[in-house]
């Protein structure tokens, strides 16, 4: 599993960088500033669970039981940063809704992770 939470997070740290150059260039002109700035909040936001997502392999790697975490963060990274790519492309105001649920799988998968850290490696 540690090369699969790689590979996730390199993944999602890939389409962060891409998303943010979309927003950047391609979109700049296009939307109105308020709704940039949240598009660009999903990309930083993707790109800080990538990371996490790392942190889940390195955990794993190490013997330590975070694969909990790792869904719980793509979860967050499809809810959160998903639904702000949506909401700023389609001017959809109720997507938002669904924005906190993602920030609180990235708040649990946070919290698990830690959890698994301190728990040690195979208890």
């Amino acid at each position: 599993m540690t090369e699969f939470w790689m590979a996730v997070g390199a993944i999602n740290a890939f389409i962060s960088v891409a998303a943010g150059a979309f927003g950047a260039h391609a979109l700049k002109q296009r939307l109105a500033p308020d709704l940039l700035a949240v598009f660009e909040t999903g990309a930083r936001y993707q790109m800080y669970h990538a990371l996490g997502l790392w942190a889940v392999a390195f955990a794993l790697s190490q013997g330590r039981p975070a694969g909990t975490a790792g869904w719980a963060m793509l979860a967050g990274i499809i809810l959160f940063s998903g639904s702000l790519y949506a909401l700023a492309l389609s001017g959809v105001r109720a997507l938002g809704a669904i924005t906190p649920l993602g920030g609180l799988c990235f708040l649990l998968g946070w919290a698990i992770l830690a959890w698994a850290v301190l728990r040690g490696p195979g208890r």
